[in-house]
């Protein structure tokens, strides 16, 4: 990261994720400008915005993947934490399971990696080349890997995206059964308002650099997406998103 990007240290009492005056920018343009976040040991936060709003601007720099990106501000986050991407970026030359416990050293590594395997429904698919399996197990692979290191904050960048829309709700529902049990905070980037309302704690909509809505969504999990108080949420959304009814 840039000198100047804004220091990455340990987080303060109380918060996962704590960012003030957060700014970066690319080329002479400000993307992110002064942006203030908190976000609470296990809270799932969901963000929306926009194409080129900074959704995915935030994620990186809190993953510290924005390196020479120019930037100021104050930025405190875990140094336990994972990131999943919209591709699940596997090395096609190693199998699953060296995927999952990739970067692991000790001599537990392969055991948990194959307990996270079962846990995300790959039991038995260890010795599997990445090519030989369907974009959902790969991206149930991904998931493994990033859960297996227990950290304390997961960042989602459009995880499900590029899957068919019946995977995606499995993965949906799969990404709530590991969060359930592994308790990290989550900050999961989407463009889908009704995957939004129906995982996270709390929505918050980025718009010229700053957080313009901060929506919580109190409702009981699992939530049906027919539940009016989900279909009032979503409404809310997409009118603070700017999207027409």
């Amino acid at each position: 990261m840039a000198a100047d990007a804004g220091e990455l240290t340990g987080t303060r009492t109380g918060s996962a994720v704590s960012t003030v005056g957060l700014v970066r920018g690319f080329e002479g343009t400000v993307v992110l400008d002064g942006l203030d976040l908190e976000i609470a040991p296990g809270e799932f936060v969901a963000l929306l915005g926009r194409s080129g709003s900074g959704k995915s601007t935030l994620l990186r720099a809190l993953a510290d993947l924005d390196d020479g990106v120019a930037g100021s501000g104050e930025l405190t986050v875990p140094a336990e934490r994972a990131v999943v991407f919209q591709d699940s970026r596997l090395l096609p030359w190693a199998r699953v399971l060296d995927n999952v416990v990739l970067g692991l050293d000790g001599e537990d590594a392969r055991r948990l990696g194959t307990a996270a395997l079962a846990e995300v429904g790959l039991a038995g698919r260890e010795r599997a080349w990445p090519g030989e399996l369907s974009g959902g197990e790969q991206q149930r692979v991904a998931l493994a890997r990033s859960l297996v290191r227990e950290p304390r904050l997961l960042l989602a960048d459009e995880p499900f995206g590029a899957l068919d829309a019946l995977t995606r709700l499995r993965m949906q529902d799969l990404l709530l059964e590991l969060v359930e049990r592994h308790r990290p905070a989550v900050l999961l980037v989407t463009h889908d308002v009704e995957e939004a309302v129906v995982l996270a704690d709390r929505v918050l909509v980025l718009e010229a650099g700053g957080i313009a809505s901060d929506r919580r969504v109190d409702l009981d999990r699992p939530r049906d997406p027919g539940d009016p108080l989900v279909v009032a949420h979503r409404a809310e959304l997409r009118a603070a998103l700017g999207v027409e009814q």
